[in-house]
């Protein structure tokens, strides 16, 4: 399976908002890149809250969640005066991973029939 993360960072000049929007999968495996991504952003407008928007992500695994709040919770780096919050915004139903198989094969299989 191809676990790949993606991660667009968007930064609202005026200090409202920094918002991280993942794309792709988040897994066990991966989740420890994302959090230098989160830790960075929460230094780039202090005291700005971090938004970790997992809502358009193709796989979500509930671990790499876990792992992930773990993380932000227990820096002690980041504890202090000029650090802002971190809000993970996560789907109702994490999503498992899609078929293996490329949407035109999908196609082609349900057309067949």
């Amino acid at each position: 399976m191809d676990h790949r993360l993606s991660v667009l960072v968007q930064v609202d000049l005026g200090g409202a908002y920094v918002r991280l929007a993942v794309t792709g999968c988040l897994t066990e495996a991966n989740q420890h890149v994302l959090y230098p991504l989160v830790r960075r952003a929460r230094t780039l407008i202090p005291p700005v809250t971090v938004s970790v928007d997992l809502t358009a992500a193709d796989h979500v695994e509930a671990i790499a969640v876990d792992l992930l709040r773990w993380a932000v919770d227990h820096d002690g780096t980041m504890g202090g005066a000029g650090a802002g919050a971190v809000e993970l915004v996560v789907p109702d139903d994490l999503p498992g991973h899609r078929s293996a198989l490329p949407p035109v094969v999908r196609r082609l299989e349900a057309w067949s029939r």
